[in-house]
């Protein structure tokens, strides 16, 4: 089997309500948008994955992929992996292309990708995660009408600028919620952005603060309150904290992660397969957490393409017990925007997802809904790249070329 052809798409679902994420303080999200990616075989089956995409960043992306992947075998995935890291040298971060090998895979054997990692179909708790900061009274309302719809666990966001009003957050919501809603917060420390409103970062005494205050209040973990890259101050907060801490969720795949393990930076890993290095580089992180006694649980705040990523790997993992992020702010992140061109991922009225059973990762695209939404911006086929080549370098040195490729 081989990649035959690839398809790239802009992907932008417009919001019914202006979003404000938290790690983008100031910045009003007005569309969901990711860039689609389509791999056939020249047996017809086809795999798809999604990068999360602020605008159209990715539009040489194509012509840079083509001449990895045209023609590579999408069931090779440590030669997959090679590749991708490859094409990634001069910046692009490429692993979320990664799964769509593993999509093609499991198509292609009749299985979920979670059984292909030596998982089972089984319900999974998930808990509502947050992504705006709202006024601590406000949020209190939404977190009471969330619980009753079944959720037994809520994330919260925290962004002020001081620490003091940080503390009155998450104190107001845990008296005003109770003690029967578990909570989790996030900092969003681990890649600050501040291109709008300057949020200062946090250093290790007001991350050691904070902490305190998460653990006198109920705080279930603590997400991401220090540099992502900042190994030592991880490891320094979570030898003192007596709140779980967690983060993981951006780096760059199991080069970075190994030395998190080495200096012991969190209780709770959360890798993004859509970034942090693809599906097989998460499953390592998985088994690393099993060997040294942490827990794991995935970030999915992308698209539903990307929540059915994570899900694949919570499936995979038989020794999890931790739910799953559940991304939802309404109005403005609702299901139906999150997932955009896939159906919509919807709990029951215990916050439970039934297991999917479709082989892949589990989704279907609509094509309607891609027509709409979707705006192909590059395809390449075998023969396209044949004539690519001839057109830049020139006959000889494409027939050049052609024979040491085949000769390795």
């Amino acid at each position: 089997m081989k990649i035959s052809a690839i398809e790239l798409f802009h992907v932008a679902i417009p919001l019914k309500h202006t979003f404000w994420p938290t790690w983008i303080p100031g910045y009003p999200q007005t569309h969901n948008g990711f860039t689609l990616i389509k791999l056939t075989t020249d047996d017809g089956i086809e795999g798809y994955s999604a990068g999360t995409a602020l605008g159209i960043e990715r539009q040489g992306l194509g012509d840079l992929i083509g001449g990895y992947l045209i023609g590579a075998d999408p069931t090779d995935i440590d030669g997959i992996q090679a590749l991708l890291k490859q094409a990634g040298i001069l910046g692009w971060r490429n692993f979320w292309i990664e799964p769509a090998c593993w999509d093609i895979i499991g198509k292609s054997r009749g299985k979920p990708v979670y059984e292909l990692l030596g998982g089972k179909a089984r319900p999974i708790q998930v808990y509502c995660s947050t992504g705006e900061m709202h006024e601590p009274e406000r949020r209190i309302e939404e977190l009471l009408a969330v619980k009753e719809r079944g959720f037994t666990t809520a994330k919260l966001r925290v962004k002020n600028i001081e620490l003091k009003d940080d503390i009155r957050h998450i104190e107001t919501v845990r008296k005003g919620v109770g003690d029967d809603l578990g909570l989790g917060v996030d900092a969003n420390q681990g890649w600050l952005v501040t291109i709008v409103d300057k949020i200062p970062a946090w250093d290790l005494k007001r991350a050691e603060e904070f902490a305190r205050a998460c653990h006198a209040n109920g705080i279930g973990w603590l997400e991401e309150p220090l540099d992502s890259r900042d190994y030592d101050g991880n490891a320094a907060l979570k030898s003192v904290s007596d709140v779980k801490i967690s983060g993981a969720e951006l780096n760059y795949g199991w080069d970075e992660i190994k030395i998190m393990f080495e200096k012991d930076c969190f209780d709770i890993y959360q890798p993004d397969a859509t970034f942090a290095g693809g599906i097989a580089q998460v499953q390592k992180v998985i088994e690393a957490c099993h060997a040294n006694k942490r827990e794991f649980s995935p970030h999915t705040w992308t698209s539903g393409i990307g929540f059915y990523i994570g899900w694949n790997m919570v499936l995979a993992d038989t020794e999890n017990s931790l739910p799953l992020e559940y991304p939802l702010e309404e109005p403005s992140w609702t299901p139906e925007v999150r997932e955009g061109i896939i159906a919509p991922i919807l709990t029951d009225n215990m916050a439970m997802l039934q297991p999917f059973t479709k082989p892949g990762l589990g989704f279907e695209i609509d094509k309607s809904l891609l027509r709409k939404y979707g705006k192909r911006f590059f395809k390449i086929t075998e023969g396209g790249l044949k004539f690519k080549v001839i057109r830049q370098k020139g006959l000889k040195i494409a027939l050049d070329l052609k024979k040491r490729k085949e000769g390795r």
